[in-house]
């Protein structure tokens, strides 16, 4: 029993430092959607880059709800050489949005609701797979890095990788 107090003490402890970097001031949580918390988040400065990249700030401010997966900005460091600079160019513009959609469900989604090989569909029209272990909870094997962020129109998981949706290989 001592045990196992003491494993949930380090676990809650574990969480409320991981969350420090993404704490934001709500005072005022109706101006809180998902885009501003974003923009108020240091590390989320390159999704945010991305997003306004893609057009997609007024959807993402607009009434939702929306669950939004979102990749730190070392996620997208961890791309490979190129990538994201390219994903950035204007006329890559429908392939950014098709990975940023893929981080996107539409509802909310809190952590409490999720359950091991849970399938959900993304606004980019394919499935995630949520697993839930010892390790965590994970999106595609991309380990959720801080839940439950919540905004006036939805929720974010901060993520540590960029999903990428399936690729369409049927030739057409």
């Amino acid at each position: 029993m001592k045990r196992i107090i003491m494993i949930s003490t380090l676990v809650l402890a574990t969480f409320f430092i991981a969350m420090a970097p993404y704490s934001i001031s709500t005072q005022n949580d109706d101006n809180h959607d998902i885009v501003s918390i974003a923009q108020d988040t240091d590390n989320l400065s390159t999704l945010v880059a991305a997003i306004e990249a893609a057009g997609l700030v007024d959807v993402l401010k607009g009434d939702g709800p929306f669950t939004v997966f979102a990749p730190t900005n070392a996620a997208f460091e961890a791309l490979p050489d190129g990538t994201l600079e390219s994903l950035l160019m204007p006329e890559n513009r429908d392939q950014l949005v098709k990975i940023l959609t893929y981080h996107v469900i539409s509802g909310e989604v809190m952590s409490g609701d999720l359950s091991n090989g849970m399938k959900a569909g993304t606004v980019e029209g394919s499935e995630v797979t949520i697993t839930l272990g010892d390790f965590g909870v994970r999106v595609n094997g991309a380990n959720v890095e801080a839940a439950d962020i919540d905004a006036s129109n939805g929720v974010i998981h901060v993520i540590d990788a960029v999903i990428l949706p399936p690729q369409d290989n049927s030739g057409y």
